[in-house]
């Protein structure tokens, strides 16, 4: 049985470990100094302050990014990948393509871009 860094959630890494503590094998924390099996009540409550801590931290960061992104957003920025085409090329590679005014690969090759961003382009509904 494997866990991930830090488990992939408080209530999984709890789970894990109770399950291994119900087949007699011991949990070590190698880093943190956590051993479940010298002092039981001792070492359980270390174990669990830390993966709760361990929770409120990566809560707290989830939290700190979402208002980042909000403040972003009200500041005009959107986030993700900048469009590799400007409006008028893209009303130009719809232009060409409906003409049939040579194949996908010629326009997105003239336009210095690639086939699937032609596609893109003219499947965009503005």
């Amino acid at each position: 049985m494997t866990v991930g860094p830090a488990g992939s959630s408080l209530r999984h890494l709890v789970e894990t470990v109770n399950a291994l503590a119900e087949r007699g094998v011991a949990f070590a924390g190698l880093h943190e100094g956590i051993d479940t099996s010298t002092s039981t009540s001792t070492g359980r409550l270390v174990f669990h302050i830390f993966a709760a801590l361990a929770e409120f931290e990566r809560e707290l960061i989830a939290e700190r990014a979402a208002v980042g992104r909000a403040a972003a957003r009200t500041r005009g920025r959107l986030g993700g990948r900048p469009a590799k085409l400007p409006a008028e090329q893209i009303a130009l590679a719809r232009s060409r393509y409906a003409a049939q005014e040579g194949t996908v690969a010629e326009i997105a090759k003239a336009l210095g871009v690639g086939r699937g961003t032609i596609y893109r382009a003219v499947q965009q509904t503005s």
